[in-house]
């Protein structure tokens, strides 16, 4: 059974279930744009990666449409969308058990970091959290490595065995491998089992019961 002491979760799709607030922050973003005929797969591609992205890759935008975008998207989810959103069964109590057991717990997303501060206080998360490290408004370094490195060199926490990166998605696997740490990839959020299993994370969990039983033994 593998111990670890510094845990690493990713917060969408992973802590919480944003699919509500995330879907309509976009839709409120895309009205204003005047871009119409998307799909609600297509939507739910825009979790995990930065939006900056998003809006670029699935939508074509150049820069200054796409910051314009991301602006729109922000209006909605700082007043609305980050509430719309829903903490995945039994979160909060393995959370708890992982801070009351001595284990050093953080949160690393490429939500913007202002606003993922509010979620984790909103839901009482920020009790059992050590640190959190967002993206910048600016879209910069927000790749999951970086963000990863960013707050691993802050605690001071060295590549190890010990050292776990919990995520939905391929870009939480990459950000794992890239830093040296182990990943665990989670089976009951966004990402597709093809994507997690072509990035060979070191474990792969179908539930919080089963990532509870992995963490916790």
């Amino acid at each position: 059974m593998p111990h670890f002491t510094h845990i690493l979760f990713d917060l969408d799709g992973t802590l919480t279930n944003p699919r509500l607030g995330i879907g309509n922050s976009l839709k409120y973003a895309l009205r204003q744009m005047h871009i119409d005929g998307y799909s609600d797969e297509l939507l739910e591609r825009f979790v995990g990666p930065p939006l900056q992205d998003g809006f670029k890759n699935l939508f074509g935008l150049n820069e200054r449409n796409t910051n314009l975008a991301v602006e729109h998207f922000r209006t909605y989810f700082g007043e609305k969308g980050l509430y719309e959103n829903i903490p995945y069964s039994g979160i909060q109590e393995l959370l708890e058990a992982l801070h009351h057991s001595g284990k050093r717990v953080y949160v690393v997303t490429s939500k913007l970091e202002k606003y993922a501060q509010m979620i984790i206080r909103h839901f009482e998360f920020d009790r059992y959290i050590d640190d959190l490290q967002g993206a910048e408004a600016t879209g910069k370094h927000s790749g999951k490595g970086q963000l990863i490195a960013q707050l691993m060199e802050r605690n001071r926490i060295l590549p190890s065995t010990s050292v776990a990166m919990i995520g939905d998605t391929h870009y939480d696997m990459i950000g794992a491998r890239e830093n040296d740490i182990q990943g665990i990839a989670v089976g009951y959020g966004f990402g597709t089992p093809e994507t997690l299993l072509a990035c060979e994370p070191d474990y792969l969990v179908e539930s919080v019961d089963d990532l509870a039983e992995l963490l916790l033994g």
